[in-house]
């Protein structure tokens, strides 16, 4: 684990250690209440270009579930196929996870998506602020490489177009008697 700070728009800076994927990110830093449920946070894609805070303290001890498909072509687990987050900010990182459906480690999975996670962050106080202040941009830099700075895009960025379906998609087509049909708008 490598130290790293987060660096908010206004100046704030909260000290920590990385996780997952190494690299330094900038987006929208947001916070997210729910005490379960990281993966399914993780992969919606309503997060995309933020850098989520779970203010839930403990974090990873039940590590990830594999991904998977239902029969329906629904993903049994997860809200889409990869995490839309740009990184994840925790205040205590469990390494050790267990639990019966778990696959691997939030770490590992972060590195596999190359997702930036970072702990020992007070979530409590970075909260406060956000909820003070409104929501803000923010970086994650690594202290032993100052002048690697990321740049923030999301205002030139449509991430609805960047999530969003592409083409038609069919679930359970034929197995019913009747037909239910959703357009997705954004």
């Amino acid at each position: 684990m490598r130290n790293v700070t987060l660096i908010l728009d206004d100046g704030s800076r909260f000290p920590g250690k990385s996780f997952g994927y190494e690299k330094p990110v900038a987006g929208e830093v947001v916070f997210n209440t729910a005490m379960t449920g990281y993966p399914e946070s993780l992969t919606d894609p309503s997060y995309a270009g933020q850098l989520m805070t779970l203010t839930y303290p403990l974090v990873g001890n039940y590590g990830v579930p594999p991904f998977t498909i239902e029969p329906n072509g629904l993903a049994t687990f997860m809200e889409s196929e990869r995490i839309h987050a740009e990184a994840i900010i925790v205040s205590d990182y469990s390494e050790e996870y267990s639990h019966w459906n778990a696959e691997e480690s939030l770490a590992d999975w972060l590195k596999r998506e190359q997702v930036p996670g970072i702990t020992g962050i007070d979530t409590r106080e970075l909260t406060k602020v956000l909820r003070e202040h409104g929501v803000m941009m923010g970086k994650i830099v690594f202290d032993d490489e100052p002048g690697n700075v990321p740049e923030a895009m999301y205002a030139g960025t449509n991430y609805v177009d960047k999530v969003s379906c592409k083409e038609v998609i069919r679930y359970n087509e034929g197995a019913g008697k009747k037909k239910v049909v959703l357009v997705d708008c954004g």
